[in-house]
């Protein structure tokens, strides 16, 4: 597989937080989390508003993807913005998810300057649609196998004609598209068996932030050997159901503007009410000691 600019080399991957990666980081900030907890390969991450966010940039979370996929490692990643940030707050299932997160992506502006003002240099955007993409593309001709679980009923299919023909050396190896609403622990069990048995070494999980976080939690053991990836909306956006700001909105920071103009009755409260909330909460958040 060709090198993405960028990355670290694949021997890196085994251990996320040695080598040249851990010189990025300020190991005397008292936001940084250790590789520690509960999981075994977790990420080093800067702590917004008690959430731990990854320092990553999107080469290396490429390349860490596709090591843990290849090593057979259980682990759940999690794409967060202001809004799952938000959520946290007065969610325990939620917080409960973060914690046990190998890797916690900075989805949108907001959490990388953050993350970079707590002295996490090397901290990039990494956001869930773009990942993706990246990752379908990496994975080309690797025999890495893609997993489709959630959207609207069509909206997985739709993503895996779409990958099929942008990026023909991929390989999706099923695809489920579960009940909006609760989903009975018969059918749970059934749609488990089924992934199960088609052994992918990747995951994506459709659905809305908390839900998905909450569903890779509660899966994350009955799932062994795979790495699952709670992306949202990213499933609409590959589907062509719903079309993404354009390149010049999302280099910009203003990829939020685009989609409350394109869905204002759904988004308003969160862009016009809780963004203004967590501007306010970080304001008042202590800054961190410097060394």
């Amino acid at each position: 597989m060709a090198e993405i600019e960028g990355s670290l080399p694949m021997d890196a991957v085994a251990i996320p937080a040695s080598g040249p990666y851990a010189l990025r980081i300020n190991r005397n900030d008292p936001y940084l989390v250790q590789a520690d907890g509960p999981a075994a390969h977790r990420l080093p991450a800067t702590r917004i508003l008690g959430v731990p966010v990854s320092v990553i940039d999107m080469p290396f979370a490429v390349r860490t993807l596709i090591g843990w996929a290849r090593a057979r490692r259980t682990s759940m990643i999690c794409v967060r913005d202001v809004h799952g940030i938000m959520c946290a707050q007065d969610q325990p299932d939620l917080r409960a998810a973060h914690e046990r997160a190998s890797m916690i992506t900075p989805d949108g502006a907001p959490l990388t300057i953050i993350s970079r003002f707590f002295r996490a240099h090397g901290t990039g955007r990494v956001p869930g649609p773009s990942l993706m993409e990246e990752m379908f593309a990496a994975t080309q001709n690797t025999g890495i196998r893609h997993y489709l679980y959630g959207g609207k009923e069509g909206v997985a299919e739709q993503v895996a004609a779409n990958f099929a023909r942008k990026y023909p050396g991929s390989e999706v190896c099923g695809l489920a598209c579960p009940p909006f609403g609760a989903v009975a622990p018969d059918l749970d069990a059934r749609l488990t068996d089924a992934i199960k048995a088609a052994e992918p070494h990747i995951v994506w999980v459709g659905m809305s932030t908390p839900k998905q976080d909450i569903w890779m939690n509660d899966h994350l053991d009955r799932l062994p050997g795979m790495v699952l990836i709670g992306v949202g909306a990213a499933f609409d956006f590959h589907s062509g159901a719903v079309k993404r700001a354009p390149k010049f909105m999302q280099v910009l920071a203003l990829e939020w503007l685009h989609r409350l103009l394109s869905e204002p009755r759904r988004l308003w409260r969160r862009y016009l009410v809780m963004a203004p909330v967590f501007l306010w909460k970080i304001a008042r958040q202590p800054e961190p000691r410097r060394s």
